[in-house]
C-alpha cells in the first residue's frame, strides 16, 4: 500500500511512524491485540467494524475506508510509510532455522529483510512487558512482514522436558520421546498458516536442537512443504562441525568488517589431534562435514519416532543395516589406505577403550565444550535422573545374547508369544528394526535398545551418574557421532550381528548370479591426466557460510574455509556382449575393494566381500551384439554433489518442479567428494568389480519419474518403494557358494574385474581451483 492509498476490506497493514519528539507509547487497544513499538511500529487490522486506537498523547481512530492521509492531517506524525503485512507462505518456514537462539521476532534472512509479526499470546511475558523491545531489535526496519496468527498451544510438557540449554540426542529415549511428540504436533497442523504459527510458538519454548530436528522432519514429510529445502544442519549449528576456536574469530570479523570485505577463516586439517595418535591419520574421513551431514540427514529421512506413516518406510530396517555396513567398509578402506589394520569390533563392553577422542567442539546452545574421552576409558552403568536414563552394561549383554539366539533359531519372539520367522527376504529388515529400536521394533521388551544404548554408554562413560553435570560426548549425537573412532568399533559390532544372520541364508548359486546371454568383456576407468585405470585423489579447500548460525552478531556472510579429500572425476567404460537376438535390460552394479589386506597379502573372498564399497548402480538396455557403456562418476546413484551437501539456500535453489523436489529430499546422500577412498602416494592396488544382473529379478513396478532417485542406494526414493528388489549389497551380502575362495572363483560371465590403483597426490587445490602450497602432512 502506498502513501495516500485507501485501506479497505480486511487488510492488515504495518505503519512505520516517526514522531517529531521522543517515541512513547502506552500500548494499543485493539480487537486484533497487536501492540505499538518504539518509533512507533504499529500493526492493526482495518476492515468491517474493526477499529484500532493509538494512545501516545492523543487518540486517533482508524477505521475501514479511511484515507491514510487523514491520519497524517489529524496528528503530528511524519514520514508515513505503509508496509503490507502479508500472509505466511511455505518459504517463510525456512526462516525459522536462521540464528536459532535469537528470538523469533528478530529480523531474518540474509539482509535482515523479513520479520515475523508475532501476536503477544505466542511470546514470552517478558517480551510483552517491554513495549519497545521488538522494535529495538530491528523488526521495524524489515522490508517484509509476515503475519503470524494466534493459535491455541498444545500440551508441550513432553517436548519441554528437555531444557533449552541442554544438548539433544536421538539416542536417549526421553529425547526421542520429546522429538516424536513435537513432530506429531507439527505434522498435525492443517495448513501453512497454522504451521508457521505453531513453529513460531514452539521455537520460543523448546530446545533449539530439538526444534530444528522436529521441524526438519515435518518439512520433509508434509505434502504442503515437500518443495522446501531443509537447510543443512551446518548452517544453523556450525558448532557441531567446525573447530570451536573459529567462533571468536568469526564474531570479531563480523563486528569489524562489512559483509563484502570479510576474509574466510581457515580451519586446519589437523585441529583435533596430531599424528602421534595413529587414529588421527583418518580424521579427514571421520571429521568430514559432508559425511557427518549425511548421517544427520539420513536420520531426518528415517526418524526414530513420530507418526507411524513417516517412520514406517519400505525396507527401513534393511537400509539401516546396509548404510552402516557400507560406512564400516569405507572406513576400513581408508584405514588400509593409511597403513592401519581393519577396525576391531567392540565385543567386550567392560574392558578399557584404547581410542580416546578430544573433539575441540563447543556447543553454542549449551555454552559448554563437548566432553572428551581419554584413552583407556571404561564404560559404566548409567543412571542419570536428569535424563530419566538408567541402563546397565548387563542389559546390553542380555539383549545381545537374545539377538544371537533369535538368529540361530531363525525367528524372533513377538509380544503375543508367537514367533516371527527371519526369512530370506524379510529377516534382515526385522533385525534392522529391532536393532535400531525405532517405534517399529517388534518387541523392545525382549530385544531392548542395544544400538542406541551402545551410543549412550560410550557417550557418558566420563560422567555416568551425572555427578559432574556433564553432557554426553560426540558419540551420542547422530550429527557428530562419526567423528569419534569408537563409533566404527560399535558399528562393527552391530554389523557382526547382521552378518551372523546373513551367514544362515542360502548362498547365491550360479543361476542366481548369472544372466544368460550377457557377457561383460572388459571394464576400464579413464581419469583425465592419469594413466588408464588410475584414480587420483588430493586435498581441496572450500568455504562454508556460518552466518545463519551466528546469533546476535552483525548480518552478512561469515565463511569458514576447510580442507577435505577430493578426487578427479572419471568415466567408467564397460564393454558388454549381448548374444541373444533381442534387447536385454540389466542393472549395472559397480563396486570397489582393496586387493590386499593389512599384511599386504591377497584376501579370501569371504573376507574381501565385506570390504567392497558400492560406487554406482543404474539400469541399461543392451542391444544385440556389442555394447559400450560409458558412465560418469558424477552420475553415481550413491552420492549427492558437493553444492547440494553444502548448498547455499538462495544461490543454488532450482526454480521449481521436479528439480526442486529432487534438490530437497536429495539432501540425503553420500557426499560426492568422498566417493573414492584416499589411496596412497605409491598407488593403492584395488579391484573394480562390475556386474550386470537380470532386470527381471531387480525391477520394482512403480513410476519414479520426477522422484528423487539420484542417491537411492543409501536413502531410497521419496514416497516410493526401494528401487531394487534384490538384497541390499547383492551380490556380496552372503557367504560364497562352495568352492569359491577368491574373487576370480566367484565370477560368472556377466561379471568382470579390473585391477585399478588409487594414487593420492599430496597437493592442495584452492577454492578457486588453483593449486596452493601444501602445508599438510
Amino acid at each position: 500500500m502506498e502513501k495516500g492509498g485507501v485501506m479497505s476490506g480486511a487488510v492488515t497493514c504495518s505503519l512505520l511512524l516517526q514522531y517529531p519528539h521522543p517515541a512513547y507509547s502506552k500500548g494499543l487497544e485493539s480487537p486484533a491485540d497487536h501492540r505499538i513499538f518504539k518509533q512507533v511500529f504499529l500493526v492493526f487490522s482495518c476492515g468491517g467494524t474493526t477499529s484500532c486506537q493509538l494512545l501516545p498523547e492523543n487518540s486517533i481512530k482508524v477505521s475501514a475506508g479511511m484515507n491514510p492521509a487523514s491520519l497524517l492531517q489529524s496528528s503530528q506524525w511524519e514520514n508515513i510509510q505503509f508496509k503490507m503485512s502479508r500472509p505466511a507462505q511455505p518459504k517463510d518456514i525456512l526462516l525459522m532455522f536462521d540464528r536459532p537462539t535469537e528470538p523469533i521476532f528478530m529480523p531474518k534472512g540474509d539482509n535482515n529483510n523479513v520479520a515475523f509479526d508475532v501476536p503477544p499470546a505466542l511470546l514470552d511475558n517478558r517480551v510483552n512487558a517491554d513495549s519497545g523491545l521488538v522494535n529495538r531489535l530491528g523488526a521495524g526496519e524489515a522490508d517484509e512482514h509476515v503475519q503470524v496468527r494466534t493459535i491455541a498451544l498444545p500440551d508441550l510438557t513432553v517436548p519441554q522436558l528437555l531444557s533449552r540449554e541442554q544438548n539433544f540426542s536421538l539416542f536417549i529415549p526421553l529425547h526421542r520421546q520429546a522429538a516424536g511428540r513435537l513432530i506429531e504436533i507439527l505434522m498435525g497442523m492443517r495448513n501453512i498458516d497454522d504451521l508457521v504459527s505453531m513453529s513460531a510458538a514452539c521455537r520460543e519454548r523448546v530446545n533449539p536442537y530439538l526444534f530444528n530436528y522436529a521441524l526438519s522432519v515435518a518439512i520433509l514429510h508434509r505434502p504442503d512443504t515437500r518443495n522446501l529445502q531443509v537447510p543443512p544442519l551446518l548452517e544453523a549449528f556450525p558448532d557441531k562441525f567446525v573447530d570451536g576456536a573459529i567462533f571468536n574469530k568469526a564474531r570479531r570479523e563480523s563486528e569489524i568488517f562489512l559483509s563484502g570485505s570479510r576474509q574466510p577463516l581457515e580451519i586446519p586439517l589437523d585441529y583435533t589431534a596430531s599424528d602421534l595418535d595413529i587414529e588421527h591419520r583418518i580424521a579427514y574421513f571421520r571429521e568430514d562435514p559432508g559425511i557427518n551431514l549425511h548421517h544427520w540427514h539420513w536420520h531426518l529421512v528415517y526418524p526414530f519416532t513420530g507418526p507411524r506413516n513417516i517412520v514406517d518406510k519400505d525396507r527401513r530396517g534393511e537400509i539401516f543395516y546396509y548404510m552402516h555396513q557400507q560406512i564400516i567398509a569405507r572406513y576400513n578402506f581408508e584405514r588400509l589406505s593409511n597403513k592401519l589394520a581393519r577396525v576391531k569390533r567392540l565385543l567386550n563392553w567392560r574392558e578399557p577403550i584404547p581410542e580416546g577422542y578430544f573433539p575441540k567442539l563447543d556447543s553454542l546452545v549449551a555454552s559448554r565444550v563437548w566432553p572428551s574421552r581419554h584413552s583407556n576409558a571404561v564404560m559404566r552403568d548409567v543412571n542419570r535422573e536428569l535424563d530419566q536414563l538408567q541402563v546397565d552394561i548387563a542389559d546390553c549383554e542380555r539383549w545381545r545374547d537374545r539377538f544371537y539366539d533369535a538368529i540361530h533359531q531363525g525367528s524372533v519372539l513377538m509380544p503375543n508369544g508367537n514367533r516371527e520367522l527371519l526369512t530370506e527376504e524379510k529377516g534382515i529388515d526385522v533385525l534392522g528394526n529391532l536393532l535400531e529400536a525405532s517405534i517399529l521394533s517388534p518387541n523392545m521388551n525382549v530385544y531392548g535398545d542395544l544400538h542406541n544404548m551402545g551410543h549412550v554408554l560410550l557417550g557418558l562413560c566420563h560422567d555416568p551418574d551425572g555427578r559432574n553435570l556433564e553432557t554426553f560426548s560426540t558419540i551420542a549425537d547422530p550429527a557428530t557421532s562419526m567423528r569419534d573412532p569408537v563409533f566404527f568399533r560399535l558399528h562393527a559390532f552391530v554389523d557382526d550381528i547382521f552378518q551372523e544372520h546373513k551367514s544362515t541364508l542360502p548362498r547365491y548359486d550360479v543361476n542366481r548370479l548369472g544372466y544368460n546371454g550377457i557377457t561383460v568383456r572388459s571394464v576400464d576407468i579413464e581419469t583425465p591426466g592419469a594413466p588408464k585405470n588410475e584414480l587420483r585423489t588430493f586435498w581441496k579447500k572450500d568455504d562454508v557460510d556460518l552466518s545463519r548460525g551466528m546469533d546476535f552478531t552483525p548480518r552478512g556472510n561469515v565463511f569458514a574455509r576447510f580442507t577435505h579429500l577430493q578426487h578427479t572425476d572419471f568415466v567408467y567404460k564397460i564393454q558388454v556382449e549381448n548374444s541373444t537376438n533381442g534387447p536385454k535390460v540389466g542393472t549395472v552394479r559397480i563396486f570397489l575393494a582393496p586387493k590386499f589386506d593389512e599384511r599386504g597379502v591377497n584376501m579370501l573372498f569371504r573376507d574381501q566381500r565385506l570390504l567392497f564399497i558400492e560406487l554406482d548402480k543404474f539400469t541399461v538396455t543392451l542391444k544385440p551384439k556389442s555394447n559400450m557403456i560409458e558412465r560418469r562418476s558424477t552420475d553415481s546413484s550413491l552420492t549427492i554433489p558437493f553444492e547440494r551437501t553444502f548448498r547455499n539456500l538462495q544461490l543454488n535453489r532450482p526454480g521449481g518442479g521436479a528439480a526442486l523436489d529432487e534438490f530437497n529430499f536429495c539432501g540425503c546422500g553420500w557426499p560426492q567428494h568422498m566417493l573414492i577412498p584416499k589411496g596412497s602416494p605409491e598407488g593403492m592396488p584395488c579391484e573394480l568389480f562390475v556386474m550386470i544382473s537380470n532386470f527381471d529379478g531387480d525391477k520394482i513396478n512403480q513410476n519414479t519419474e520426477g522422484a528423487c532417485a539420484d542417491a537411492a542406494i543409501f536413502c531410497g526414493i521419496r514416497d516410493k518403494l526401494y528401487p531394487d528388489k534384490r538384497s541390499m549389497g547383492y551380490p556380496f551380502d552372503r557367504m560364497p557358494r562352495d568352492g569359491v575362495n577368491t574373487l576370480q572363483d566367484f565370477l560368472t560371465p556377466n561379471m568382470s574385474v579390473r585391477d585399478v590403483t588409487i594414487k593420492f597426490t599430496n597437493r592442495t587445490v584452492g577454492v578457486q581451483g588453483g593449486e596452493e602450497p601444501n602445508r599438510l602432512t
